[in-house]
C-alpha cells in the first residue's frame, strides 16, 4: 500500500479510520454503556435485544432469535428459558406442529422492556447530542442500506428472523 504524499510538505498523509472501524468502536462502545445500564434492571443486553424483537415481531422462535442475536442456538435458549422462567415471556407451540416454541412479551416483559428502552434513551441522546436531526435522519437511512447490503444471500424476506429494527 502506498501512501499519498502532499504538495507542499511532501509528507506522507496518514489514512484516516476505515468507516468500518469506526461502526465497530461505535457498536462496543454503546454495548459497554448499555451492559452497565442495563445491570441495575438485571437484563443483560442480549436478554434486552431478545425482548425488543419480540415486541417487533412477536412470536419468534429460539433459534430465530439467535440468528437475529448473532449468538449460538444454545445461548440463546438458556437465555429464552431465563426470561421465561423470570416471567418476562411466555412460550407457545408453534401452530404448524413439531417442537417449535414460539416466545411472546407478557405484561411483566413489556413493563420491563420500557424501562431499560429508557436507558437506550439516554445512550443514544448522549451520542447524537451534537447532530441535528436531517443528519440524524440521514444517518439512519445510510445505516439502513449498509445493513440491508451486508444481508446473508439465504436471508428470510423482510420482516423475517435476519432483519433488523430499521431494516423496513
Amino acid at each position: 500500500m502506498t501512501s499519498r504524499r502532499t504538495p507542499a510538505a511532501d509528507q506522507p498523509v496518514k489514512p484516516g479510520p476505515r468507516l468500518s472501524y469506526l461502526v465497530y468502536r461505535l457498536e462496543r462502545r454503546i454495548r459497554a454503556r448499555l451492559d452497565e445500564a442495563l445491570v441495575r434492571y438485571g437484563i443483560t443486553t442480549t436478554e434486552y435485544m431478545a425482548l425488543s424483537e419480540l415486541r417487533m415481531r412477536d412470536g419468534l422462535s429460539s433459534a430465530e432469535l439467535a440468528r437475529i442475536a448473532f449468538v449460538t442456538p444454545q445461548a440463546m435458549n438458556l437465555v429464552v428459558r431465563d426470561l421465561e422462567q423470570r416471567g418476562l415471556i411466555h412460550r407457545d407451540a408453534h401452530p404448524d406442529g413439531g417442537r417449535v416454541l414460539r416466545a411472546h412479551l407478557t405484561r411483566e416483559g413489556q413493563t420491563a422492556l420500557r424501562r431499560c428502552d429508557r436507558s437506550l434513551d439516554g445512550i443514544e441522546a448522549d451520542m447524537l447530542a451534537e447532530i441535528d436531526d436531517a443528519t440524524r435522519g440521514t444517518l439512519t437511512e445510510s445505516l439502513t442500506l449498509c445493513t440491508r447490503a451486508l444481508r446473508p444471500p439465504t436471508s428470510a424476506p423482510q420482516g423475517g428472523p435476519d432483519s433488523v429494527a430499521t431494516d423496513r
